[in-house]
Parts: structure tokens; C-alpha cells; sequence
């Protein structure tokens, strides 16, 4: 294949890098990637692959594009707001460049999927948000022996890696067991810095290009720790773990699994959805108005931060965040006697909050399943959802 008139103006800066050049260029307009996300990181990830001449690229994401999303995810725009992201996303990158062919696939990715879809591809891009993907893709990259170009968000602070065997360790080298449900919030939950999302993705779609292109050296067993707030950037030493469950000497995953299960998580999201009450523990936003309509005696305690509370709140619920609960937890003395229900954004931090205070002796404890999200879905929609 030579490379046209129209090819040779649109790719020259990187036809001039003698690291990549004609041949280099040629191999990314003969390249099949898999992006895995199109949110935060899967828009600059797409973008720049797509500004790159990467041949084919395939975008995996089963959601639609939310207002929340907008501060970050920067192939979609206000109109956008409603659609399917890929769709989306994809006649974005068909405008920037009309040499690559865009597949999409509006799935949520399952062990029973994945492969069929992998299949077709070179490598995979993780920009997933979620543990049972990645998971999934670190699995499904590794029993295909493709790269698998890592990279995750939370408020200020990014990572990069290439996962790559047999050369290199992969993700469950790094994580053999994933944390415990509600021990690692969601950017839903701890925010984001938008602009430093870009950052992340662009770094993630540079690996990319150099595994395809032969240049430099990709980042296999280097992890790149990037803090925005200090403008720092660290490099960790990533080893193979020759007892890896999947890429060590005797691996014992040789096939998909329900990773939801694995991972502890329910299939569906509950943070909009009612939830039943289950015993004394937990309670709906619905029955939550009851109390309220009935005027029981009881105490509504918000565990989110400051921040978060300007944003939105319970009308008479009490502040005390879980970041401060530690030092402040004797303030549930004055609340002894009366019912407590303890509740957050969505759910998962109350939780932890109710679990500390139980281990401390405090008891009539209650959670609101849905936090905040499901009052405002459930009971008050004036309430803003953030």
C-alpha cells in the first residue's frame, strides 16, 4: 500500500519523524484498536487515534451521553445529550478523518462477548470506569495475547501502564483480587478534574501509536502515576507475578467469569432505581418520606462532603462526612434513642459509614439505598442530581 496525495499532506509531521516515516505511517492506517469506554478517557484515546490515521477502530460503550459528562468528554457537545455515545462519537471521527473506518458496538462487554469482538482487533484500549471490565479486558487480552494499553481516572490523579505478555506483567499482576464493593468510589462519587482526563488519554493513545509504530519504548512494566494538583509525574516498576492467576506459570484462569460476581457488584446500577428494603438495615427514599410525613422521631445524617452538600441536600439532615467520621464520631451520642438514617450520594458511603460506627457500638443505624440520587428520582425532583 503507498500512501496518496491527500495521506502524504494530512500525515506529514509524523512522515518526518524518522522513528516513524512512511512504513510507521502505514502501519496505523493498517491498525484495528479497541477502545473499551467512550467517556472521559475514550474521547481524547479516540481522537487522537483517529487524528493519527489508525486504520480501524472499534468503540465499545453501552451509554448515552449525559450533561454530567459534558465537562470532560469532548467528542459530545450540549445536543449530543441523549444519544448513544459510539453513534456520536464515531460521525465525530469520520468528519476529523475519513480515512478511518469506525465500528461500534453499543454492548455492555460480557465474558460471553468480548472475545468476538477482540477477535478482530490488535490490541485493546482500557478507558473503562469499572472493575468488572476491567477485569474482563485485562482476561480476555491476555488468553489472546494482545496489548492491553491501561489507563484510569480519580479526582486529580491519573495511571498509564501497558499490560503485555508474555513480555510484561498484566493488570492482575498488578491487582490479583479486586477491592471490596465500596472501597474505591467512582468518579460519580469523588468528581474529576476535567481537563486532566486529557491528559491521561492522550498519554494512553501515544502508547498505542508507539506499539503499533515500533517507536520508542512502550511502557511495559512502568506505571505512570500523574498528580495534576502538583504537576507531577512518578514512574513505578511493574513485575510479573509468576504465581499470576492468568499470565504466571501455572495459571489457573484459562476461561471467562461473572465478573459483576466476581467483583462483588449487582448487574444493574441501583444508584436511580428503587430499592427494596431489606430488613431494618436499609430503607427507600419512599419510606424515608413516610417517616417524615408521619413525623417519627429519627435523625437524617448526610455523610458527603462540604462540597457536595452546597450542591444539594435533605432538607434537616445533618452534615458529618465520612472523611471526618473518625474524629467525629462521639457526636452520635446526642442521637442515642432515636432511629439514624445515614445517608450519601448513592448509597456506597453510607455503608462504610454505618459499618466504622457499628464497630464503635452505635446502633438503630439505617441506610437510604439510592442516597441523595434517589430522593431526587424518588420523592423530590427539585432536588438537584449532580
Amino acid at each position: 500500500m503507498n500512501l496518496n496525495q491527500e495521506q502524504i499532506k494530512r500525515y506529514t509531521r509524523h512522515i518526518l519523524l524518522p522513528e516513524v516515516g512512511v512504513e510507521g505511517q502505514k502501519k496505523l492506517l493498517n491498525a484495528r484498536v479497541l477502545v473499551v469506554g467512550a467517556g472521559g478517557l475514550g474521547c481524547p484515546i479516540s481522537l487522537y487515534l483517529a487524528a493519527a490515521g489508525v486504520g480501524t477502530i472499534g468503540l465499545v460503550d453501552f451509554d448515552t451521553v449525559d450533561a454530567s459528562n459534558l465537562q470532560r468528554q469532548v467528542l459530545f457537545t450540549t445536543a449530543d445529550v441523549g444519544k448513544s455515545k459510539v453513534e456520536v462519537a464515531a460521525l465525530r471521527l469520520k468528519a476529523l478523518n475519513p480515512d478511518v473506518t469506525v465500528n461500534t458496538y453499543p454492548v455492555a462487554l460480557k465474558s460471553d462477548n468480548i472475545m468476538g469482538i477482540l477477535d478482530n482487533y490488535d490490541m485493546i484500549i482500557d478507558g473503562t470506569d469499572n472493575f468488572p471490565t476491567r477485569y474482563l479486558t485485562n482476561d480476555a487480552a491476555v488468553l489472546q495475547g494482545k496489548p492491553n494499553v491501561y489507563g484510569s481516572i480519580f479526582r486529580f490523579e491519573g495511571q498509564v501502564t501497558v499490560f503485555k505478555t508474555p513480555e510484561g506483567p498484566c493488570y492482575r499482576c498488578l491487582y490479583p483480587e479486586p477491592p471490596p464493593p465500596g472501597e474505591v468510589p467512582s468518579c460519580a462519587e469523588g468528581g474529576v478534574m476535567g481537563a486532566m482526563v486529557g491528559t491521561v488519554g492522550a498519554i494512553q493513545a501515544t502508547e498505542a501509536i508507539k506499539l503499533i509504530t515500533g517507536a520508542g519504548k512502550p511502557a511495559i512494566g512502568k506505571f505512570v502515576i500523574y498528580n495534576s494538583l502538583d504537576m507531577n509525574f512518578r514512574t513505578l516498576k511493574l513485575h510479573k507475578d509468576p504465581e499470576c492467576p492468568v499470565c504466571g506459570k501455572n495459571p489457573t484462569i484459562k476461561a471467562l467469569i461473572d465478573y459483576e460476581m466476581f467483583c462483588g457488584m449487582k448487574v444493574e446500577d441501583t444508584q436511580t432505581k428503587e430499592v427494596a428494603t431489606s430488613g431494618k438495615d436499609e430503607i427507600t427514599p419512599l419510606e424515608l418520606k413516610v417517616m417524615r410525613d408521619e413525623k417519627r422521631d429519627f435523625v437524617l445524617v448526610d455523610v458527603r462532603e462540604p462540597n457536595e452538600y452546597d450542591i444539594a441536600r435533605i432538607d434537616g439532615s445533618k452534615l458529618i462526612p465520612l472523611s471526618q467520621i473518625q474524629n467525629r464520631y462521639t457526636e452520635f451520642d446526642q442521637f442515642k434513642g432515636k432511629e439514624i438514617i445515614v445517608h450519601c450520594k448513592s448509597g456506597v458511603r453510607s455503608k462504610k459509614a454505618i459499618a466504622f460506627l457499628k464497630q464503635q457500638g452505635y446502633e438503630g443505624l439505617v441506610n437510604l439505598a439510592g442516597g441523595i440520587l434517589g430522593w431526587s428520582d424518588q420523592v423530590d425532583p427539585k432536588v438537584p442530581k449532580y
